[in-house]
């Protein structure tokens, strides 16, 4: 099977498993359930809960029922951040991945709390794990980590530094900072978690964390790169937004060139990084790979 075959096969396997989490649509509040799902359902690489159950299997991980609600968990409060960052308040985009924005459909009302909900209802999910889990300290210590990398510390956090800094000029230390945060850590909480669900050495954490530091980087740079190069129906949502909203990005301080050059270079380091390790997986380092020469 190649590469792709097994991308698609992961990503559709990931899709089916957090469909299954997702609230039924009944009930006097059947619209929040309705924009929820929808936002969640809209599609994307799912890159998140796969880098999580491939950082697992790296370390021999086997308990897929309690990988499961991370990985739903995971890509429930990116897909919140993606809801909130459509809104006109902030990004003001009509589309994404081709398909309506929530605030679109629903309004910016509803919107706001289907982002609020989605955010909640994965703690809701991964809390439920720790009545039943016999590896409750690793759970603890990954439902901590989900926490700190998803709030003020993390992409909250960098999503502020974002926001205040628009339409201000911004230089390469404080790009870097909305960089790791914004983006970035979730990518690494993602990783992390894998690895610490799995049993992974304290020492072993910390290489995975840095991996995922350089691939998160990595990820926002090419974005920034696709929003000024990119095909809008390749990448499924409108290109120049960035400029449009007169946002400092690693291609408007550094230029086109250097911006791939700086992807590549942190994608090869990721993989050295990897191959640290005495175990190895071979899809997770094709991936990473993948991710610098992706077109959307």
């Amino acid at each position: 099977m190649s590469f792709n075959d097994k991308l698609k096969q992961r990503t559709s396997e990931a899709s089916k498993m957090i469909e299954e989490f997702l609230p039924v649509e009944n009930g006097y509040q059947k619209t929040i359930f309705e924009s929820m799902n929808y936002s969640v359902l809209a599609g994307g690489k799912r890159l998140r809960p796969i880098l999580m159950r491939e950082t697992y299997h790296l370390f021999g991980g086997t308990n897929e029922e309690l990988l499961k609600p991370f990985m739903a968990a995971m890509e429930l409060m990116h897909t919140a951040s993606l809801v909130h960052d459509d809104l006109p308040c902030m990004d003001n985009d009509e589309y994404r991945r081709g398909k309506k924005t929530t605030w679109a459909v629903y309004g910016e009302d509803m919107a706001t709390l289907a982002g609020d909900a989605l955010m909640v209802y994965a703690f809701e999910l991964m809390s439920k794990v720790c009545a039943s889990s016999e590896e409750l300290p690793r759970v603890l210590k990954a439902i901590n980590i989900f926490a700190n990398k998803s709030g003020i510390y993390g992409m909250i956090g960098g999503q502020t530094v974002d926001v205040e800094l628009t339409n201000k000029p911004i230089d390469k230390d404080i790009l870097k900072f909305i960089y790791q945060l914004k983006t970035g850590a979730l990518l690494e909480a993602s990783m992390v978690i894998g690895a610490v669900l799995a049993g992974a050495s304290n020492k072993e954490q910390d290489l995975i964390s840095q991996v995922a530091l350089d691939v998160g980087m990595a990820f926002q740079i090419q974005d920034d790169i696709l929003d000024v190069i990119g095909n809008e129906e390749v990448i499924g949502k409108p290109v120049h937004s960035d400029d449009k909203n007169n946002k400092t990005t690693y291609v408007t301080l550094y230029g086109i060139e250097k911006a791939k050059e700086t992807v590549q270079i942190l994608s090869n380091r990721a993989i050295d990084s990897l191959e640290q390790l005495d175990c190895t997986n071979t899809f997770l380092v094709e991936l990473i790979k993948r991710l610098i020469t992706r077109e959307q």
